[in-house]
C-alpha cells in the first residue's frame, strides 16, 4: 500500500528565459539527486518517486514578453530551492558535480550552525538567477 505524505510537495513548475541553458543545470543536479525525465516537450520535467512517494520539478519557458525580467531573490516570491542530501559527503559529491558542469556555486560546501546544529550545504544558482541549495542537515525537518 502507497502512503500518502499528505502535506508534502508535489510539483514545483518553474518559468526560465533559456530552456536550454536551464536544461544544463537543472538536468544534471536533478538526475545526481535521483530524479529521471519524463517529459522533454514544451519544457521538461523530471520525478523522483520513492516507495510511493513522488515529486516533480518541471521547466516551463516564460512568456516571451518577460523574458528580461530578473529574479530578484529578496522581492515578493521564490527565495531559494533547497533538496537534503543523505551526508556531507553527498554535498561535496555534489559540489565537484557543479564545477564539472560549470554551474555557478554561490558558496561552496560548508558548516553553517546558525541555521542548524550540523548544517551542512552548498549555495548554487540557475541561469535565471535563482538560488538552489544542497543540504545535510540531520535532526532538522
Amino acid at each position: 500500500m502507497n502512503r500518502i505524505n499528505r502535506g508534502a510537495f508535489h510539483h514545483i513548475d518553474l518559468n526560465v528565459s533559456d530552456l536550454e541553458a536551464s536544461r544544463r543545470v537543472y538536468g544534471p543536479v536533478l538526475e545526481f539527486l535521483g530524479y529521471r525525465p519524463v517529459r522533454d516537450e514544451e519544457g521538461c520535467e523530471w520525478d523522483l518517486v520513492d516507495e510511493g512517494h513522488g515529486s516533480s520539478l518541471g521547466l516551463r519557458l516564460c512568456d516571451p514578453a518577460l523574458k528580461d525580467h530578473v529574479h530578484r531573490r529578496y522581492a515578493p516570491g521564490l527565495h531559494h530551492l533547497s533538496w537534503r542530501a543523505e551526508s556531507r559527503e553527498d554535498v561535496d559529491r555534489l559540489h565537484a558535480l557543479l564545477l564539472e558542469h560549470d554551474i555557478k556555486v554561490l558558496d561552496p560546501p560548508a558548516h553553517y550552525p546558525q541555521y542548524s546544529g550540523d548544517y551542512y550545504a552548498v549555495f548554487f544558482e540557475d541561469p535565471d538567477g535563482m538560488k538552489l541549495e544542497f543540504v545535510h542537515a540531520p535532526g532538522w525537518i
